[in-house]
């Protein structure tokens, strides 16, 4: 293994890229859930302003036929949802400059291991085409299809981050000690990582029915959605049943696993936590009506699942090939 120049500054930029992400993530899903997804209707602007209004009196008379023409229609200033969105807007961009220092910091690594420079530039481009897609969004008028897409790209990013992060720090992850999980313990994760990816696809799925009852009730009535909900809607509440039992079996292997690192056991046990907490919050949204304020949360839950299987897929994966390396150094000395 490479000698590594010192990760710590790296490690911690993009770690605090990655929180950001996640603020970003949870912002999009608290704008999506007030339906501030209009608030701002052009982009990057906000109302033609880089700083939003406060108050209808700092717009033009005639900004709803201004935006009537762009294919807005019946667009009314709301400050809450304007500045909900303004800051969900700003919080992208912040995530924008910690993903560019990372790239920043990646330098040091050109002579030791490129790929980490190459993967840290990727994910600020990758950054700066969500942030294009996100303005796809707005003048698409909130499609379902271009939200799932933005969605789906903001996963990818975050799967880039952590790897880069885990890359920075496989010396460390080397010495996991994973040897006493089960052979089959990286299918297993594999799998329940597929099954989180489809689960959160299809509960995109089920959001975008929930955002045309709502429309079509006019957001009253809530508890009687429920009776309006697709097949898939049962299919994604059947499927977490499965996503629990594979989860709390990763986590009890993880717990009772000779040898291995404490941190990877309390790896274990946040993905119980967090699988458990998904569930719940899922559970309410169903038997409560799906009130507006759990919705950010499930979804939080549920990309945080994918972060961290994602990050254990990497930390087994250095542990394994350290172990291997040694067995393989052992073999060439028992046979001199």
């Amino acid at each position: 293994m490479k000698d590594l120049p010192s990760p710590i500054g790296f490690t911690r930029v993009a770690t605090l890229a990655l929180v950001a992400i996640y603020l970003v993530i949870l912002a999009g899903s608290i704008v999506r859930a007030s339906g501030a997804g209009m608030g701002c209707p052009d982009w990057p602007t906000c109302f033609g302003h880089w700083i939003p209004p406060t108050d209808e009196t700092q717009l033009p008379p005639d900004y709803h036929a201004v935006y009537a023409e762009r294919g807005y229609a019946d667009t009314h200033f709301n400050p809450v949802k304007t500045w909900t969105e303004y800051a969900n807007r700003l919080m992208g961009v912040s995530a924008g400059i910690l993903i560019l220092l990372t790239v920043i910091y990646s330098i040091r690594f050109l002579k030791t291991d490129r790929a980490i420079f190459v993967l840290s530039l990727g994910t600020f481009l990758l950054t700066g085409f969500q942030g294009w897609l996100g303005a796809a969004v707005v003048a698409s008028n909130l499609r379902p299809i271009m939200i799932t897409a933005h969605m789906l790209m903001a996963l990818t990013v975050v799967a880039l981050l952590i790897y880069i992060i885990a890359r920075s720090q496989r010396a460390s992850l080397a010495s996991a000690g994973v040897a006493g999980l089960p052979a089959r313990f990286r299918t297993v994760l594999l799998a329940a990582l597929g099954m989180t990816l489809l689960q959160i696809a299809m509960g995109t799925q089920v959001r975008e029915a929930v955002d045309t009852i709502a429309v079509i009730s006019n957001q009253t009535e809530r508890y009687l959605w429920r009776e309006q909900f697709p097949v898939i809607f049962y299919v994604h509440r059947t499927f977490s049943a499965i996503i629990l039992m594979t989860n709390l079996w990763l986590a009890w292997k993880l717990a009772h696993a000779r040898g291995l690192a404490r941190w990877l056991r309390r790896f274990g046990v946040l993905l119980a936590v967090l699988v458990i907490s998904a569930i719940l919050t899922g559970v309410s949204l169903d038997r409560l009506g799906f009130p507006a304020f759990i919705q950010p949360a499930h979804l939080l839950f549920a990309t945080l699942i994918f972060g961290v299987q994602f990050f254990l897929l990497a930390a087994c994966r250095y542990a394994r090939r350290n172990e291997l390396s040694l067995s393989i150094a052992r073999m060439r000395e028992s046979r001199t």
